[in-house]
């Protein structure tokens, strides 16, 4: 990365452009909240997102893996071109928020503030329009069905980076529990991998009263569970980050039966592939152990999901500059650490140098949570940020 950085001024043109529309974009932004849309179902999100971009001036592309949209904006004769992602899927959760905007579609949440990562980057969009100074091309993503882990890759199965090349890709999340508009950055490892194994223990069902005529699969999965633990803490070195969860459980439905089988879900995470790929082996083969102590066969589905979310360094070290610099130290988080969530930006990041960052969404309830709510204070300092990442990106001594 070899663009200069330059300090903004006392009084931010970015800022003040922003102010000017802001209520808008929260319009628009409670408007997305009240009317989510689950993966690949994006239309009419997708259409509003496509019909302002149009409306401002960009080149616009729809339809790429469905319902995604790419906006091109080229100024100058600069060579360099930048991407920025924002997602728009909501999650299958019944809203308990309450909020005037609660949505309206039963069954159907942004529960991940989607609706809010979308509205940040078409204030941006507005704001780079009309006053961007830079000279290169601006390529905003705006993606279907990251919840399911499926929009990147298929975006990028479908010629993403080929029909719209970039020489970096950068995108965000807000982070609750971290102060309204605080900026983190980490480079390398931000966020983990996630895989998902279904694990089914076939015994002999029989009679509760009888235990002994029958092959007891709860009793086994039991087993598994506690010896479950073991995993992490045995075979995984102390150094490295791993998660295995068991979030879901369900056997028999009478309390004197002993039911034929038991199926258990998991939820596997890591921030590297060697570790990864231990999970994998040792909880498999943990299973199978387990249920053949007890006279019971397992069933194990290991589901590959997607990559640990690795930034690359030289832009990541970019990135945090130019939060440095247009918002100040005070903005941007000394030590901000790896989340064990998971973000399907990792499939861009393979493709691609760049990087993801972090905005505090301040005390709301948590992500995926009914009553969560995207907080529309950190739509402004994250819109200028976009702006400022573009514009020092293709800054005019660059091109």
């Amino acid at each position: 990365m070899n663009a200069i950085i330059k300090t903004a001024s006392i009084t931010d043109p970015i800022e003040t452009g922003i102010a000017a529309y802001l209520d808008e974009i929260i319009a628009l932004r409670h408007d997305l909240h009240q009317y989510p849309e689950l993966a690949f179902q994006e239309h009419r999100t997708a259409k509003k997102v496509a019909s302002l971009l149009a409306e401002w001036g960009y080149d616009v592309a729809t339809g790429i893996a469905g319902t995604g949209v790419v906006a091109t904006l080229r100024r100058g004769n600069g060579n360099r071109s930048i991407g920025i992602r924002a997602d728009m899927d909501a999650l299958p959760i019944e809203e308990a928020s309450g909020l005037a905007y609660e949505s309206a579609n039963p069954g159907v949440m942004h529960a991940c503030g989607h609706d809010g990562h979308t509205s940040i980057l078409l204030a941006a969009a507005r704001y780079l329009a009309e006053s961007g100074n830079f000279s290169g091309t601006v390529r905003l993503i705006f993606q279907p069905a990251e919840e399911i882990g499926a929009g990147a890759r298929k975006m990028l199965s479908e010629g993403l980076f080929d029909h719209f090349p970039v020489d970096a890709v950068f995108g965000l999340h807000n982070w609750p529990g971290v102060p309204a508009g605080q900026f983190g950055f980490v480079a390398g490892p931000a966020m983990a991998s996630v895989d998902k194994a279904v694990i089914t223990i076939v015994g002999k069902g029989g009679h509760g009263a009888e235990p002994h005529r029958a092959v007891d699969p709860v009793l086994a999965s039991a087993s598994f569970i506690t010896a479950l633990q073991s995993v992490v803490s045995r075979n995984i070195d102390p150094q490295e980050m791993a998660v295995a969860t068991v979030g879901s459980i369900h056997a028999g439905s009478a309390s004197n039966v002993i039911p034929e089988s038991v199926e258990m879900k998991l939820t596997v995470r890591a921030y590297n592939e060697t570790v990864r790929a231990r999970l994998q082996e040792r909880i498999s083969a943990l299973a199978r152990a387990q249920a053949e102590s007890f006279g019971a066969v397992a069933e194990v589905d290991y589901r590959l999901g997607f990559p640990a979310l690795v930034n690359h360094a030289e832009e990541t070290e970019f990135a945090r500059n130019v939060a440095l610099q247009a918002l100040g130290a005070a903005a941007v988080e000394a030590d901000f650490r790896p989340r064990t969530a998971s973000e399907d930006f990792a499939f861009l990041l393979q493709a691609k140098p760049g990087s993801y960052l972090f905005v505090g969404n301040g005390d709301s309830a948590p992500l995926h949570s009914a009553r969560y709510d995207f907080n529309d204070a950190i739509i402004a300092p994250a819109a200028r940020y976009w702006v400022r990442l573009a514009e020092t990106f293709l800054a005019n001594d660059n091109g």
